[in-house]
């Protein structure tokens, strides 16, 4: 029998990556305008947690009381060492609200202008949860290392890969074939560390 996973997102970016990473196995996948397309409402989850973990953890456990469904959710995001961290959990919302993902890593540039190749260290952090109706709750994290650079490259990924390169491949996440991203990203790292997890529970459901 068939199971079905919702995953805490408007995003098809991350809808579609994880797809790609669960190929293999016998899920039927919704995102939350597929639930709400559905006739369920859907409250979005405020992300008031002070870490990638709380908000991961605040989002799977509020989707799946609200739709019912086993619910996988995540939070991450860009770790710059040379900004003291930042912009760490508000990622998504550098700059404030309203900007495209293009003006968001075009300021993180300008704050990063002049700093030397040495000092432009950062890492993608991912925390993923997964949560049932019932209680079940389990997470996992996964990080890449890499570091800024002066000007995009790039026209693939979403969100600041452009801009983060990753000195193993060579390329910015931006660049890298999706295969290849899926393979070393810190969210495909983060879910592959939850995959035995969610098999058993959807074998087991």
């Amino acid at each position: 029998m068939q199971r079905t996973l919702l995953v805490a997102t408007r995003n098809e970016g991350k809808i579609k990556e994880l797809a790609e990473l669960l190929a293999d196995v016998d899920v039927e996948m919704l995102g939350l305008a597929d639930v709400e397309a559905r006739g369920r409402t859907i409250t979005d989850v405020e992300e008031t947690g002070h870490s990638f973990r709380d908000n991961a953890v605040l989002k799977a456990t509020g989707y799946a009381r609200q739709s019912g469904l086993l619910t996988l959710a995540d939070d991450s995001g860009l770790e710059v060492d040379a900004l003291d961290g930042a912009p760490g959990v508000q990622t998504a919302r550098f700059g404030g609200e309203g900007l495209t993902s293009e003006e968001r890593y075009r300021l993180l540039l300008e704050q990063m202008e002049g700093v030397p190749a040495e000092r432009r260290t950062a890492r993608f952090r991912c925390v993923v949860a997964l949560a049932s109706p019932e209680g079940l709750l389990e997470t996992a994290e996964g990080t890449v290392s890499g570091r800024i650079t002066t000007r995009p490259s790039g026209a693939g990924g979403f969100g600041y890969d452009p801009v983060f390169f990753v000195e193993e491949q060579g390329r910015t996440m931006a660049e890298l074939p999706a295969a290849t991203k899926n393979a070393i990203s810190h969210r495909a790292r983060a879910f592959m560390a939850l995959r035995s997890a969610l098999l058993r529970h959807l074998a087991c459901g």
